[in-house]
This record gives C-alpha cells, structure tokens and sequence, in this order.
C-alpha cells in the first residue's frame, strides 16, 4: 500500500481527536468506560482529549495521508516513574467527573506498565470505521516498528480487544500473559514486541 505519514502538530488536535472518537466510539473498552451511549457522545472526545495532549507533548502523533488513521506514540525510559501519573486523574476530571471508570482504566493499565527497559509504547492507534480492514493501522504501527528495529528497541502496547490482539500478533507484538481486568467489563491485553534483527 505505501501510505505517506505526517507528524500532528498542534494545529491538528482537534482532526486526531475526531478520528480517535469514531475508531472508539462503540469499542468493548469505550463502551465499559461510558455505558449509555449518548452520554458516550457528549463526553467520549474530552476523555480521548487527554491521551492526544499527552501525546503532543510528550511523544509523536502520526497521521495517514488521507486522515483515515492516527497513532499516538511515546518513548518511555527504562525505570519506574519517581511520581505517580497524573493522567488517570485527569482523564476522569476532564471528561466525567463522577465516572470512576475513567480514571480506573488508566490506574490498571498504568499499574502493569514494564519499566525494565526503555521501550516505543502505542498508547493508541485509530482508524476510522469505513476504512478498517483495509491495512492502515497495520502500515501506520509498521513504520515506527522498523524504527524501533533499526534501533534495537522493544515496543509496547495494550490490545483493547481480542480482534485487535491478533493484528498486533501478525506484527511481532507477544501477549505478556496477564490480561488487565476491568471490574464486569472486557480484558485488554498487554503485548510486548522485541527488536527484530535482519
């Protein structure tokens, strides 16, 4: 396919944070998060907000050309964080403030995050729904990872479905084997990928 990617800037938070609301809209871990799907609606983008913004500041966005597709990436140091991520925090605060949910799926993701070693880590990737299937999450992730092979960096993420675990599979990524639970909700699945070396 060959798609080109452009790096967000500022300027197109508000683009990447539209496509993340319709890649996510109706998915196991959004739909856990908001139960009733127009408050879902209301709030969905200002909760999604907050993972873009950390990524504009302290990582990389990438865009398809075509704007079908968007992945947010950070590189995380080896060691554990001095302090506690304020991010969960601040998801359910800028989103939904009496949804405890909001901020619990970022304290169970964040709490089984590796720190061992330095790593590439997908916070999230987004494809629009009319244009899944056809092979931009897998090209848009591909790019980085060729980065992070020349570099001999591992790479880390979350599967937020069993779908999407088995594309990422297909990618290199290995299920680390203990599934995040969500309280009466879907698992998501940390996967860790290793170098590939030519």
């Amino acid at each position: 396919m060959g798609i080109r990617i452009q790096q967000a800037e500022q300027r197109d938070r508000e683009l990447v944070v539209s496509v993340m609301e319709e890649a996510f809209h109706d998915a196991p871990v959004s739909s856990w998060v908001f139960p009733d799907e127009a408050h879902r609606r209301a709030v969905h983008g200002r909760f999604l907000g907050v993972f873009v913004d950390v990524a504009l500041a302290e990582g990389r966005i990438d865009i398809a050309e075509d704007e079908a597709a968007v992945a947010l990436w950070l590189q995380v140091p080896a060691g554990a964080p001095e302090e506690e991520d304020p991010t969960p925090a601040l998801m359910r605060e800028t989103a939904d403030p009496g949804n405890e949910r909001c901020e619990l799926v970022g304290r169970l993701t964040g709490a089984i995050h590796p720190h061992d070693r330095a790593h590439a880590y997908l916070l999230m990737i987004g494809v629009r729904p009319d244009r899944q299937g056809e092979g931009i999450g897998a090209e848009l992730i591909g790019a980085e990872l060729e980065r992070c092979d020349r570099e001999g960096l591992p790479a880390y993420l979350e599967a937020s479905s069993a779908r999407s675990r088995v594309l990422y599979e297909r990618l290199g990524f290995r299920f680390l084997g203990c599934a995040v639970d969500l309280p009466d909700g879907p698992p998501m699945y940390p996967m860790w990928r290793e170098p590939r070396t030519r």
